[in-house]
Order: C-alpha cells, then sequence, then structure tokens
C-alpha cells in the first residue's frame, strides 16, 4: 500500500477535499456561539460583569489549547483520523447543552467539551492536509482548511443571529449544532483515512534537522518558530476580545441582533474567504512580510474601532480585520511546517496552536478586567496596541524564509 502513496494536492484531492468539508463542520461548531452568546449571558442569565460573560472564552481558549498541545503527540501514537474521531464525539452534547442549560455553569462546561473538539479535530485536519500535500502548496493547502473553518464560523454566526432574532435566543439557533456535530462524525469515521504512510515518505527525502527542544524552540528559541508563536498568541487575543466584547458593544450602541449577527459575520467571513488567496500568496511571497503585514493592518483597524459610529463603519473595519488576520492565519502554519522535519511538524503545530488559542484565554481576562475597569474602548485601544507591537517583532527578529 505504500507504494502507492503519492504527495500532492492532485495524487490526494478526494481525502483533501473531504477534511475541508470535515473543517467546515469543525468551524460551525465555534459559529453557533460568536454572535449571541454574551447575549443569552446578558438577557437569560442577568450577567452584567464582562469577566463573567468573558467566562466561557476563558475556558474555552484554555481547554483548545491545552488540547491542542497534546494533540501533536497523540497524533503520532494513535493515529491522526482516530484523535479526530474522538474529538467530533466529545462535539455531540455541546448544542444540547446550549439549548438547555438551566445556568451559566452548564455553558461553561460546554465550552469545555467545545475545546477539547476544537484541539483535536482542527488539529488532526490541519496536520493531515499538510501530510497530503508535502513540501508544495503547504500554503495553499492551510489557506483552504482555515477558508472551510472560517466561513462556516461566519455563515453559522450569522444564521445563529438572525434565528436568534426570529425565533429567540434559545433553543432554536442550536439546532445547527446537533447536524453538524453529528454530520462531523459520520463523514470523520466512515470516509476520512490515516495520513501516516504519507508521512513516513516525507520522513525519507526531508533535508530538515530535528528541533532539539521541539517546546521551547517552537515557543521561542528558533527565531522563526517563536517569532510566529507569539504572533499567534497575540492574535487570538484580540480575536478572543472582537468574539466576546463587539456584540456587547454594539447592543450597548442599540444594534438589533440582526445588525450584530451581520457585522460579527463579516470578520470571520473576510478572515475565512481571504484565505483562499493569503494561503496562495505565502507559497510564493516573503512569508515574514506577509505576516507583518497582516498583523500591522489588524492593530490599524482595532485603533479605528473606538472611533466608529455607523453600522457602515463597523462592517468596513471588521473587514478590514478579518483581512488582516487572512495574510497571517494560513501563513502561520506553513511557516511552522516549513521550518519543521516531518517528525517534529505535528508535536511543533500542537505547540504553536497551545500558545495560539491559549491568547483566547489571556485576551478574555485582560479585556474583561479592563472593560470592567475603564470601558470596552480602552480594552480595544489596548489590543490594537499590542497587535501592532507583535507585528514589529515579526519584523526584526524573523529571518526571510527561500521559498519553494
Amino acid at each position: 500500500m505504500k507504494k502507492n502513496i503519492k504527495l500532492g494536492l492532485k495524487e490526494n484531492i478526494h481525502q483533501f477535499v473531504l477534511l475541508i468539508i470535515v473543517n467546515a463542520f469543525v468551524g460551525g461548531m465555534v459559529g453557533l456561539e460568536r454572535s449571541i452568546l454574551p447575549e443569552i449571558a446578558e438577557k437569560e442569565f442577568h450577567l452584567a460583569i464582562k469577566t463573567a460573560i468573558l467566562s466561557f472564552i476563558i475556558v474555552f481558549g484554555i481547554v483548545k489549547a491545552l488540547t491542542n498541545y497534546f494533540a501533536g503527540t497523540l497524533a503520532n501514537k494513535f493515529g491522526r483520523k482516530n484523535l479526530l474521531v474522538i474529538g467530533w464525539i466529545f462535539a455531540l452534547p455541546v448544542p444540547f447543552i446550549l439549548m438547555y442549560a438551566p445556568n451559566w455553569n452548564w455553558i461553561i462546561a460546554a465550552n469545555i467539551f467545545l475545546g477539547i473538539n476544537q484541539g483535536l479535530a482542527w488539529s488532526s485536519t490541519v496536520v493531515m492536509k499538510i501530510d497530503l500535500v508535502g513540501e508544495k502548496n503547504r500554503g495553499l493547502a492551510m489557506g483552504l482548511n482555515e477558508f472551510a473553518g472560517y466561513i462556516s464560523v461566519a455563515l453559522i454566526a450569522f444564521f445563529t443571529g438572525w434565528i436568534a432574532n426570529t425565533y429567540g435566543l434559545r433553543p432554536y439557533p442550536f439546532y445547527l449544532g446537533i447536524g453538524l456535530s453529528f454530520l462531523g462524525l459520520f463523514t470523520s469515521f466512515f470516509f476520512i483515512k490515516d495520513t501516516r504512510h504519507h508521512v513516513s515518505i516525507e520522513t525519507g527525502t526531508s533535508k530538515l534537522k530535528q528541533l532539539k527542544n521541539i517546546f521551547w524552540d517552537t515557543t521561542w528559541f528558533h527565531k522563526n518558530l517563536g517569532s510566529v508563536s507569539q504572533a499567534g498568541l497575540i492574535n487570538n487575543l484580540n480575536d478572543g476580545m472582537a468574539w466576546g466584547l463587539f456584540p456587547i458593544l454594539l447592543a450597548q450602541k442599540n444594534y438589533p441582533l440582526n445588525d450584530i449577527g451581520i457585522i460579527t459575520a463579516t470578520y470571520p467571513a473576510v478572515w475565512g474567504i481571504g484565505q483562499l488567496f493569503t494561503g496562495k500568496m505565502s507559497d510564493h511571497y516573503s512569508k515574514k512580510n506577509m505576516l507583518f503585514w497582516g498583523m500591522f493592518v489588524q492593530g490599524i483597524a482595532l485603533l479605528f474601532f473606538i472611533y466608529a459610529d455607523s453600522f457602515y463603519h463597523y462592517i468596513l473595519l471588521a473587514a478590514i480585520l478579518g483581512w488582516g488576520t487572512a495574510m497571517v492565519y494560513p501563513t502561520f502554519l506553513a511557516t511552522i511546517a516549513e521550518n519543521t522535519h516531518p517528525l517534529d511538524r505535528a508535536k511543533s503545530i500542537g505547540i504553536f496552536r497551545l500558545w495560539r488559542d491559549l491568547g483566547y484565554a489571556i485576551g478574555a481576562i485582560l479585556t474583561g478586567i479592563i472593560a470592567d475597569s475603564f470601558g470596552i474602548n480602552s480594552s480595544i485601544f489596548l489590543i490594537g496596541i499590542l497587535t501592532l507591537i507583535s507585528s514589529f517583532i515579526l519584523l526584526s527578529r524573523m529571518e526571510k524564509i527561500t521559498q519553494l
């Protein structure tokens, strides 16, 4: 069987497309919460303190980050497909808990399950796509993967906002989650094949040396890997702030749920669609430049959010923020893959995703405390400044990568 295994996008297009579909289901599970959960916190559970409202993002971020870390080791030990299936099993209770939770602690519990689902399932689809395509088209592969995930986040966020505005906050918007979780599990179990043989083939041809200490090299000591890890953390720090505070900010300005759904969906929609282009761009242009400009654009967009005063201003800034994120997201993963030996790759991606998704928790805690003490605009300002600082760390520390 191993003799028939070939690396490449065209050579593995059937499995690649199936993995894109599965990752769309994965992204949709996050989209369930994107536009309406802060509203549920305030209206149904009467939470007023921002740190309490954002607690679901804090828990989600920590659990997903830790799951990402272990996913790399577990993928090598038990196989990518098995990890993907287990991830979907953890997704099954999530929509039911969100529909019928009697208090906020149940919402927190749902986000523990969701964090495990996202850490295992999304990590598996990322690593499997990189395994399939080999050295060429990694950026394109990651662009397609992240496009599927985040366009699904946007679509489900829009539809849950529309359903909530039409039929109420619960239970109807979460019916979508039941379908997503069962479809994801069914497709993963019956149609997805493991990619361990593809890794074996690339291991025999790779000229890269293995990392001496995968954790610390990925975290900081390797100039390129460490630069990407800090930027990933800051990127998701600002995403965690946008996820939690933007719906609250817009509700305070008396925007209806429909408008909130459109604005909050615009950001991941541009983020998702943009990666169809930026993923391929990262295969041909300087990854360092793409990462710098992506983080820089995000920082500028966030600072201008403070001065927005109309629906169209928010739409424009959400689109700019989404484009900046689209520039960095597939490039992060392609850069990690390009700087690691095939045997180190799953662990290194897991460590990068550990730090990246801890940004959700750090962002929710930091912005919640600042929003409660000084107001939401102060939180947005601080996160914008941190994002700009991150862009200049990339510019000064990363070494340019030779394109394949």
